[in-house]
Parts: structure tokens; C-alpha cells; sequence
């Protein structure tokens, strides 16, 4: 289970079953009839409310955090875990909008020839908390703001050029310095003869022809959601994964699509670059 995977959706989606669970233990109902001394039911005194609120909206929030923490998604029957976890977390909202009306599954009094209960404090926190649940999961995929991810991956060092090595040897700083005749001496940036064999200075038109061509500099990115990544030979079978929430070394650019490198050395073709974010 990859936690970095998660969204700010599913984040939502996490604080409302919390607030469901805490809601549960508040009064099913009230009535202004009722003694002091009269003990009112929670949540959990009500089958009906505990298993088609409290329990079909925690389940419901669990499926979906499941579902989207994977990599892989699961299924059952066919269907796509997650979309069983936003079924129970729509049916929770309407089953608690249902007892909203109905608190005492339709007993006219308490016992005290009055008329009937009204819902409780426990009963509207179940509401609210269901229906901001149902409405995270089914937005989540279709709004752009809750698809960011959760938890931010700390920014990586920039990194240097791929193949590059530290600079060193003349010119660097500190590096000894090259006098008459050749032999190093340290201090300032003395310049050798210009007549001595050897010298830096032919040294330097070859190693900047050596450099590669183009003004690709290799960056560290992260992607939105998980995204294949394919082999460099045009195979189509996917030779890694990656996942929200890691960085990623782009050492290559192809076109539209960049020749990306995982944490354990694979290399491969990221072919979808949308909504990448750049380290």
C-alpha cells in the first residue's frame, strides 16, 4: 500500500468516515417530551442505521483508500474495487437521509402519548459526514483539484547531467595550476606558456566538442497518477511502474515522450507526460 499514492479526494474521503465513526456514538434521536432521566439511543441502538449508514460508509471509505493506495487496481466480479466503495459510500448518504425523516423507523411517540421524535444529533452528524463522503469519491476522478497528491515527496538536490562527472583539473578552483614549463604549482590562476607542449588550453575547444548536443538538461519529475513506463525498444509490455509521490530522473527526451530512470536503475519510455511535476 503506497500512502504517497493518495489524494487529496481520497483525504477527504478519509475524514468523513472519521467523522461518521465519532457521529455514531451521539443520540439517534430527540424529543422535547422526553425526561431528563431518560436514557436516548445512539447510532449503534439502531440496526438499520448501523449497517446502512455507519458500516456502509465506513466500508465504503475503506474500498476507496484500498483501491487507490494500489498500484494495480483490484477487482471483483469484474468491477473495480473502488467503484463498490463509492456504491456503499452513495447508499450510506441516502440511508441517512432516509432516517433523517425518520429517526424512529416510524413510531409515532416515545411511550408519552406525544408525536414523534425528531433526529438526533448523532443522526445529522451521520448525514453531513455520508454526504461530503459521496460527494468526495465521485468528484475525486473528475475534479483536477482533489487529484493532487496527499503527502508532497520532499524536493530532491538538481541533479547533475546524466553521465556527467564533478569537475576537475585545470580551471577547476583549487585545482594546482600548470606554470612555465609545465610543472604544477598551487595559489592563483597562473596561465602556462602558450608555447609549451601540453597545454590546457587545446585541451578545452576538445572536450566542449565532446559535449553532447541539444539543450536537454535531465530533471527530476513525479508523476499525478500511476503512469507504465515501456521499453526503450518499442516492446509493449511495461517494464516498470511509476507511482505518485516518487521522483523520477528524466535523462532523455523523444519527442513528446522522455526516457525516464527508476530508483533501482531500470530505464524505460513514459509516453504519457501530462500534468508531470517537475523537481
Amino acid at each position: 500500500m503506497n500512502i504517497r499514492s493518495l489524494t487529496r479526494g481520497d483525504g477527504v474521503v478519509i475524514g468523513a468516515a472519521v467523522l461518521l465513526f465519532i457521529a455514531s456514538f451521539f443520540d439517534l434521536y430527540s424529543h422535547d417530551g422526553i425526561p431528563d432521566s431518560y436514557d436516548l439511543p445512539s447510532l449503534w441502538g439502531s440496526g438499520p442505521v448501523v449497517l446502512g449508514v455507519v458500516l456502509a460508509g465506513i466500508i465504503g471509505a475503506a474500498l476507496i483508500v484500498l483501491a487507490r493506495s494500489r498500484p494495480q487496481p483490484l477487482k471483483v466480479v469484474g468491477l473495480d474495487l473502488g467503484q463498490f466503495g463509492v456504491a456503499f459510500a452513495v447508499f450510506a448518504a441516502w440511508s441517512a437521509l432516509g432516517n433523517v425523516f425518520d429517526p424512529a423507523g416510524g413510531a409515532d411517540n416515545v411511550g408519552n402519548g406525544s408525536s414523534g421524535p425528531d433526529a438526533g444529533t448523532g443522526l445529522i452528524l451521520a448525514f453531513i459526514a455520508t454526504l461530503i463522503l459521496a460527494a468526495a469519491a465521485v468528484a475525486t476522478p473528475l475534479v483536477p483539484a482533489l487529484q493532487s497528491s496527499l503527502i508532497t515527496a520532499p524536493r530532491p538536490a538538481a541533479p547533475q547531467p546524466y553521465g556527467a562527472q564533478p569537475p576537475a583539473g585545470y580551471g577547476y578552483p583549487g585545482a594546482p595550476q600548470a606554470s612555465f614549463g609545465g610543472q604544477p604549482q598551487p595559489g592563483g590562476p597562473q596561465q602556462p606558456y602558450a608555447g609549451q607542449p601540453g597545454q590546457p588550453q587545446a585541451q578545452q575547444p576538445q572536450a566542449q566538442a565532446q559535449q553532447p548536443a541539444g539543450d536537454f538538461s535531465p530533471f527530476w519529475f513525479a508523476v499525478p497518477v500511476a503512469r507504465p513506463l515501456f521499453a526503450e525498444d518499442g516492446s509493449p509490455t511495461p517494464v516498470a511502474e511509476l507511482a505518485p509521490g516518487t521522483w523520477y530522473l528524466a535523462v532523455e527526451q523523444r519527442g513528446p515522450s522522455l526516457i525516464a530512470q527508476t530508483q533501482d536503475g531500470r530505464r524505460g519510455v513514459l509516453q504519457d507526460t501530462s500534468g508531470i511535476q517537475r523537481g
